[in-house]
């Protein structure tokens, strides 16, 4: 019997400091409490092999948090764990995030012998100004340094990480930081605009109260230099420029914009993130992490204690440590192929709605199509349903008319 096709996260929850816009589940920590916390995530990965033998694992995606703050000795017995435990195709693609300032060429070297393949490097922008404003904690010269160390090492598959909207952004150092960046070709580039997340610093000073700038945002807030007023987010028609501008500009490099907010170069499209959004069965190891199997979702227990305790040398794992699982009806399953899959610019096959779920996508989404097309925000072309690029502007409001 053929194996079915399985994509593995891995969370390492770690970083060296909390940036000020991350609502991520991600926190400082020494080095001891990260090889505790790798020697958990051992056992849970070894807790989980007798559930999928009947899989082949065809991209590995090390998340956090900051995955590069492990040293090269942990990050090769994760991966001799998972090589151990788990099944893989012929050409998985194994992707690493990594922060500027957390890399060295002792880690880099060891990541080619654990089999990595994809480097993904948060930049966010090549102003300091811009980087400091977000809490980074590297500047645009570390951040080549990081890129050299990484293409000198021979890898060939580099995502970049970059976001707009940043508060005291313009459209003109926008455009610097997409130009600056896309003539380093890198293979891929991530452009995300910026969201103002409960919870954290930018939160405080830039949600509900945009007014409200007195109090304590951490040691990041109290290293800025400059005491007056705080730098404005960018204005609506600004925002919009910035927008516009990221397709058009990336374009002239050659990147195509195959998701929302991803572009790459002809073949190097994210292959675990395509998943995500075709919706194949993935399984989250480590705190926090999501899984969708067999149309269940479930996720790992957030809680470090009860993590940590769950997967302790000596403790029965069989029951793991999962929290919230929920079995999707069809129409949750049907709207999740409708929401996710539009976020593809090559967007959504009805034929291939049919043979999941055995109905025409007329039959069911007949209505939102139509009001959608003759609005102009989506269109329909041999079998294919996709956004417009009107449509993606407001893909949001598209989004939830599915829910």
């Amino acid at each position: 019997m053929e194996k079915k096709e399985l994509e593995l996260y891995v969370h390492i929850p770690f970083c060296v400091r909390k940036c000020a816009y991350c609502d991520f589940l991600s926190f400082p920590s020494g080095a001891r409490e990260r090889k505790a916390y790798v020697d958990a995530l051992i056992r849970e990965i070894e807790s989980r092999k007798e559930n999928f033998t009947d899989c082949r694992v065809s991209t590995v995606f090390l998340g956090g948090g900051t995955p590069s703050v492990l040293d090269g000795e942990d990050t090769a017995r994760l991966f001799d764990v998972l090589y151990r435990n788990f099944t893989f195709t012929e050409n998985p693609e194994i992707t690493i995030e990594a922060n500027p300032g957390t890399v060295t060429a002792e880690k880099v070297a060891s990541w080619r012998r654990s089999g990595i393949n994809r480097i993904s490097i948060g930049l966010q922008s090549v102003n300091d100004d811009e980087l400091r404003m977000l809490g980074r904690i590297h500047t645009y010269r570390e951040f080549l340094d990081t890129y050299s160390l990484v293409r000198d090492a021979g890898f060939d598959n580099v995502n970049i990480d970059l976001i707009s909207a940043i508060p005291g952004q313009t459209v003109k150092s926008w455009e610097k930081t997409l130009r600056t960046v896309a003539e380093l070709a890198p293979e891929h580039l991530s452009a995300y605009s910026l969201i103002i997340e409960e919870g954290t610093p930018f939160f405080d000073m830039y949600g509900e109260n945009q007014d409200r700038h007195e109090g304590d945002h951490s040691d990041w807030e109290n290293s800025r230099k400059s005491t007056d007023a705080l730098p404005t987010l960018p204005d609506e028609e600004e925002d919009r420029k910035i927008y516009e501008q990221t397709a058009v500009i990336l374009n002239e490099y050659g990147y195509h914009r195959y998701e929302i907010s991803n572009y790459a170069k002809q073949g190097y499209e994210c292959r675990h993130n395509l998943g995500y959004w075709e919706r194949k069965e993935y399984l989250g190891l480590g705190l926090g992490a999501s899984s969708l199997i067999r149309e269940t979702r479930f996720h790992n227990t957030a809680d470090m204690k009860k993590y940590m305790d769950a997967f302790s040398e000596g403790t029965p794992a069989e029951n793991g440590c999962g929290e919230e699982v929920e079995s999707l009806s069809r129409d949750e399953q049907m709207a999740e192929f409708m929401i996710l899959g539009l976020r593809k610019t090559a967007g959504i096959s009805a034929e291939e709605f049919r043979r999941l779920y055995g109905l025409g996508i007329e039959e069911v989404y007949g209505e939102q199509i139509r009001r959608f097309e003759k609005d102009g925000l989506m269109t329909e072309r041999d079998g294919m349903i996709r956004l417009t690029p009107r449509g993606i502007d407001v893909s949001n409001y598209v989004f939830c008319e599915f829910l």
